[in-house]
This record gives structure tokens, C-alpha cells and sequence, in this order.
């Protein structure tokens, strides 16, 4: 049995498994320069030991499974960021910073996740095909790497979740899948819409299709486990409950608090590590199999649950 076989025996068992927090707002908040549309991509390569640091940090603090800093390293991002050359690289070291960090602590138990989302910072979307055969791509240069599974992130459009998807599979390792939704304003829990301002000019993008239809689009597709993820601390009930009427696989929550104003996270209103950890206990009861934190938590939040939930 190797070691995400050991992991999915446990989660199968009814075990609850941590997962790490916000890595790329970490990065942020230690002062890694981004890159021009492409956010926090590039630390793997000017800021490896800060990298490597994170993972550290939230291995040291009890999280068992780690994703690598590669959520804005899919090649349209690289692309846009003019630095499509080092997109082998980066999505290289990024899983070998994260295989490092576990290493050094002597920690063999503990799983890293490959992340992988179809995020855009520009309008320059990439077609279907385009998409799936960079996904393709750097799944398979993370397998390589050394990745135990790949973690795709928040997926806020089915087609494009899809074309990652089908391109992700080529790399025959496990994939779990990261739903990120927000309220219409009927109160309907959809996929997140975030990218409005694009879909003008982006026909190929389709916003706010609902949480349901997402998770019966995934009914077929051989994924094990649906986190929601990304998602405001205050919507996770509803789209917990959601899943619960439409989906028998496993489930994690790794939501977020804070908001990004142009590309800076807002880290002073960011939910306290208590306050999330009260939370926390109140996704546990609806069964769920992996908790964590997103985008503004840290290695703080994880340490209170750590030692809280136990």
C-alpha cells in the first residue's frame, strides 16, 4: 500500500485528515514579489527557501497534507506572465520544495498534492483543447516530480473543470477535485464569479452555474473526494449541505477569509484561528473527511485545530 492508498484507507475509515492553509497568500505575506498575471508563481524559483519554509511551518503544525505553490503556474498562466519558458521548472520545483520540506522533518506520512486550477488574472482564456493539454502537461511533470496525488482548484466553470480534468487523468495519479462557490442573489450557492468582469469578452466562460450541477457533473468521473474550497467561511453550511444530497464520495473544507483587493489579500480581516476553529467543529458534524484553510489562513489557524480537534 503506498502512502495516499494508506491515506484514502483512513479517510474511508471515517478518520478526519488536516490539510494545510492559504500557501499562496503565505507567500504573500512574506513578501515574495508576484508576477505580473500570474500572482505568487514564481517563488519556487527567486524564493525557494521561503517556499519550502511554508511547508514547513504547516507539516511543523500538524498538517498532513500539503499542496505545492503551483495554483497560478498552469502554462496559460506562465503564458500571460511572460514566462512560458519556465513552466516545466517551476511546476518542477514547486512539488520538489513541498517533497523537500517533508523530508527534512522526516515526515514520510505526510501526502503532497500537486494544485492545479484554470484560473485566468486576464481575459487571454485558453481554449478547451489548449486547456486540457497543459493540464495535461504539468500533471504529469508533477507525477515525475515526485506528487502523491493532484489536487485541481477552484473550478468555477464545468466545461473548463472538465477539460482539466480529462487532461489531468494522463498522469494516472489520484485526483481530488475543489469547488469554490458563493451565493446568487436569490441566495442560490453557485460556482464562484469571481471572473465576471471577463465574461464579455470570454465567451468560452460560462459563470454561476450552480454547486449542484457541478457535483453531478462529477458523478461519473472516478474522483474519490470534492473539497469545498476558496469559499467564504460564512457559505460552507449551505454548500456542505448540498453535497450531502448529491454526492456519496468523500468530502474536505478548506474555505477562506480576507479578500484580495488589486492582487493584495486583506489580511486584517482575516477570521481569527479561534473563531475558525468554532466553525471548524461545525463542518465536522456534517461528516466531512479533510479540514484546512485557504487563502488568508496560516500556519496559526492550523495549529488551532490541530490542537483543538485532535
Amino acid at each position: 500500500m503506498n502512502r495516499y492508498e494508506e491515506f484514502l484507507s483512513r479517510l474511508l475509515k471515517g478518520e478526519i485528515i488536516l490539510i494545510d492553509g492559504g500557501t499562496g497568500t503565505e507567500v504573500e505575506r512574506r513578501g515574495v514579489p508576484q508576477l505580473k498575471n500570474a500572482w505568487n508563481a514564481g517563488g519556487a524559483l527567486t524564493h525557494p527557501e521561503i517556499i519550502k519554509g511554508i511547508h514547513s511551518d504547516f507539516i511543523k503544525e500538524g498538517a498532513k497534507i500539503i499542496i505545492s505553490n503551483t495554483f497560478a503556474t498552469c502554462k496559460h498562466l506562465m503564458k500571460d506572465a511572460d514566462c512560458l519558458d519556465d513552466f516545466e521548472l517551476v511546476n518542477r520545483r514547486s512539488v520538489e520544495l513541498a517533497i523537500e520540506a517533508r523530508n527534512d522533518l522526516n515526515k514520510d506520512n505526510v501526502l503532497v498534492a500537486g494544485g492545479i486550477s484554470h484560473w485566468s488574472f486576464t481575459n487571454k482564456l485558453p481554449s478547451l483543447i489548449d486547456l486540457e493539454e497543459g493540464a495535461s502537461e504539468q500533471a504529469i511533470i508533477m507525477k515525475d516530480a515526485g506528487a502523491d496525488l493532484i489536487l485541481l482548484e477552484m473550478m468555477i466553470d464545468i466545461q473548463r473543470m472538465l477539460s482539466v480534468l480529462k487532461g489531468v487523468k494522463n498522469s494516472n495519479l489520484p485526483i481530488w477535485v475543489g469547488l469554490s462557490c458563493e451565493p446568487d442573489e436569490k441566495g442560490v450557492m453557485r460556482l464562484l464569479s469571481g471572473q465576471k468582469d471577463l465574461v464579455d469578452s470570454s465567451p468560452n466562460l460560462r459563470v454561476g452555474e450552480t454547486l449542484e450541477e457541478a457535483i453531478l457533473s462529477l458523478k461519473d468521473q472516478n474522483i474519490p473526494l470534492i473539497n469545498i474550497m476558496h469559499t467564504d467561511v460564512e457559505y460552507i453550511d449551505e454548500c456542505l449541505d448540498i453535497v450531502k444530497h448529491n454526492w456519496n464520495g468523500l468530502v474536505g473544507v478548506y474555505a477562506h477569509s480576507g479578500d484580495d483587493i488589486q492582487m493584495e489579500w486583506t489580511f486584517d480581516k482575516v477570521i481569527s484561528p479561534k473563531d475558525y476553529l468554532n466553525y471548524c467543529k461545525k463542518w465536522i458534524k456534517k461528516g466531512i473527511n479533510i479540514i484546512g484553510g485557504c487563502c488568508g489562513t496560516g500556519p496559526e489557524h492550523i495549529k488551532h485545530l490541530k490542537e483543538n480537534l485532535f
